[in-house]
């Protein structure tokens, strides 16, 4: 018989215990935040028509090409969900009786055929919150704050950038950027950090833009004071976009401010998000350190997707975060200050020819609600305690055949040492 190859797909990954550990460790806190904020839990198919998330209201064409797809015994068009953005999006237009504000939570894996990188596999867990029915950038604010909060708990600093794309669309069109190459201009933008002002120029130019136009857009690069609201007030008297952009970029400094947040919250104005599904605020959120480059969350405001999905003009305010979970193990175990790994176990019991009466004290403890590991393998005392220590178990319950005849157990502290004996009845 010939020898299978064993080997995982590309871009997907198994996950040992001690490294799944912690990154359950890292979900359960998250989760804990979430509904420390009022969040309700959601779950979304993973399997989707494919309509759906190729509608114009989802990822756009970029997101398109990384889609995993696929027909069933009925020959339909069925695809892989690629963010839990959109699903959520559909949950709230076929619910129309959903009460507002409506706030979820989801943790599920989404899949991308795209490039793999650190911390990003083709098979790859998000955290999302999202919140429809608030108008106001409150929401955003919240949304921030949790984010910090949920980092600070896992023990890593970070860094939100943010900024609004109708303050960056409004200022493309004031530079003259025709309507139908507004969007990949955005997206070009978006790569300034990465690639450089002169690399940014040149995908511009390529995009047939007026050479008054790129002029415009590199004296707006290179401009120092770029940085501050103040440089967009003439631009907002000339443009709408510019206005309403600003206006809400406003708002939210003034409760990052008032919430002492505002010194880990940058405004970036060049910031742009790689979908086209957003409408107003956006955010990435970076490692302070910088160990890695790419953001390990973000999100955003996207007002039109729910009314797309239902065929309407109809607007929904909804605003979205999202973390991604194999991205954030991976600064973790990058870090010096790892998630202590811990396997939970109360007692570890270890039999020494008394398997029976050992499997009776473990379900006795297990009935009072501990956790309990019980050794099966017929381990000498030497290596049951050496493995005990090596797990960071703290209780080994010794039972041999003298405590079985005393009706005793005896429990060792392995970080103190000392060993207690208890009364048990045996059968």
């Amino acid at each position: 018989m010939k020898k299978m190859d064993y080997q995982n797909v590309k871009g997907t990954q198994d996950y040992l215990s001690n490294a799944e550990v912690v990154r359950r460790n890292i979900r359960r806190t998250l989760e804990d935040v979430f509904i420390q904020y009022g969040c309700k839990p959601l779950e979304t198919p993973i399997l989707n028509y494919t309509e759906l998330l190729a509608s114009k209201y989802g990822g756009g064409a970029e997101i398109l090409e990384e889609m995993y797809t696929l027909t069933d015994r009925g020959e339909r068009d069925l695809a892989l969900r690629y963010d839990l953005t959109i699903p959520f999006a559909k949950v709230v237009a076929m619910n129309p009786t959903l009460r507002m504000p409506f706030k979820r939570y989801e943790i599920g894996k989404v899949f991308r055929d795209g490039p793999i990188k650190t911390g990003r596999l083709r098979e790859f867990t998000q955290c999302d919150v999202d919140i429809v029915g608030v108008e106001s950038q409150i929401a955003e604010a919240e949304l921030m704050v949790m984010a910090l909060d949920a980092f600070s708990k896992i023990d890593l600093k970070v860094t939100i950038q943010y900024n609004n794309r109708k303050l960056l669309t409004g200022m493309l069109e004031v530079f003259g950027v025709e309507s139908e190459k507004r969007n990949k201009a955005v997206l070009i933008l978006d790569k300034l950090e990465k690639i450089g002002l002169e690399a940014v120029i040149t995908e511009l130019s390529e995009q047939g833009l007026a050479n008054s136009t790129i002029a415009s857009i590199r004296k707006f690069l290179r401009d120092e004071n770029n940085i501050t609201f103040n440089y967009f007030e003439t631009y907002a008297n000339q443009n709408e976009q510019v206005r309403e952009g600003l206006n809400e970029l406003k708002e939210l400094d003034s409760y990052l401010d008032y919430l002492s947040v505002d010194n880990q919250c940058v405004f970036n104005p060049f910031l742009a998000r790689g979908l086209e599904i957003y409408t107003g605020t956006i955010y990435e959120m970076f490692l302070s350190d910088q160990t890695i480059k790419s953001s390990i969350g973000s999100g955003g405001r996207y007002d039109n997707a729910i009314g797309g999905l239902l065929g309407t003009n109809e607007n929904y305010s909804t605003v979205g975060i999202s973390f991604g979970l194999d991205v954030i193990y991976t600064a973790i175990r990058n870090s010096e200050k790892r998630l202590e790994v811990s396997q939970d176990v109360d007692y570890y019991i270890v039999p020494l020819g008394t398997p029976k009466e050992s499997l009776m004290v473990a379900k006795d403890l297990r009935k009072k609600g501990f956790s309990v590991e019980y050794e099966m393998s017929n381990k000498k005392l030497g290596k049951a305690l050496n493995k005990a220590n090596k797990e960071k178990i703290r209780n080994v319950v010794i039972i041999g055949e003298d405590e079985v005849k005393n009706n005793q157990i005896k429990i060792k502290d392995m970080i103190t040492g000392d060993e207690n004996i208890d009364t048990y009845l045996f059968r």
